[in-house]
């Protein structure tokens, strides 16, 4: 049991083993991860690699934030943007290389553009976070195909963190992959940090836009300034 997710009330406990427990899963590995926004692509490495080293055999990877605990809702440019919400996908072994290569990194010394004011209210820098995810992260994503061998013309779909509509379409149009179906969950769900991107997937899912085996690229990116880029398949 993985859980990604940046807005524990609570840094104890952790939040994956009470969750396990409220599921009725008996003594899993239970653990946390706490990549902001990029969480839930971390989380699906992570899992990824534990199946196929053998230390796993089924993984329930969780992306889940409570974001009302952590806005000023005096603040107009934030609590209109964030959302509460969460997302799960299991990871199991398999025949396929159903989750490529994770093309994870950071940029510390932007950190600051997204933090706690007071220690207890989001606050980003808008400008400065959009000039970062619109000239930097399409670069990630590209390598993230590289590494699984996939061309921008074979992809499904693009299922980016649902930050920001406009950094969504800027990162979209830099892949060089018009076919690919472009995850637009901003619009009605607002960004809900690591649970934007298994909600969005869920949602295509079941709207029957990701048949099985399509193929997914995500990106996830958020505070740290944290990044991740993989390339799926679905079941």
């Amino acid at each position: 049991m993985i859980v990604a997710t940046c807005t524990v009330q609570d840094q104890i406990p952790n939040t994956a083993a009470t969750v396990a427990a409220r599921l009725g899963i008996s003594a899993p590995g239970a653990f946390d991860v706490n990549a902001a926004c990029a969480g839930f692509v971390y989380a699906l490495g992570l899992a990824s690699d534990s199946v196929r080293a053998g230390s796993s055999r089924n993984v329930l990877v969780i992306g889940s934030e409570k974001l009302s605990d952590w806005v000023d809702w005096e603040d107009r440019s934030t609590c209109v943007i964030f959302a509460d919400g969460a997302g799960a996908a299991v990871v199991s072994a398999s025949e396929e290389h159903a989750v490529g290569p994770v093309v994870w990194g950071s940029s510390g010394e932007r950190a600051d553009t997204i933090h706690l004011r007071e220690g207890k209210y989001l606050h980003q820098e808008g400008q400065a976070v959009f000039r970062w995810t619109t000239t930097e992260l399409y670069k990630v994503a590209l390598e993230a195909l590289e590494r699984a061998g996939v061309e921008p013309s074979e992809l499904t779909a693009f299922v980016p963190h649902q930050a920001n509509l406009r950094i969504v379409e800027s990162i979209a149009r830099k892949l060089g992959a018009p076919q690919a179906l472009v995850a637009r969950d901003i619009v009605t769900a607002g960004n809900t940090s690591s649970a934007s991107i298994p909600l969005a997937l869920s949602r295509m899912v079941e709207r029957g836009e990701l048949p099985s085996g399509s193929t997914v690229l995500t990106l996830g990116f958020g505070a740290g300034l944290v990044y991740a880029a993989q390339v799926i398949r679905i079941p």
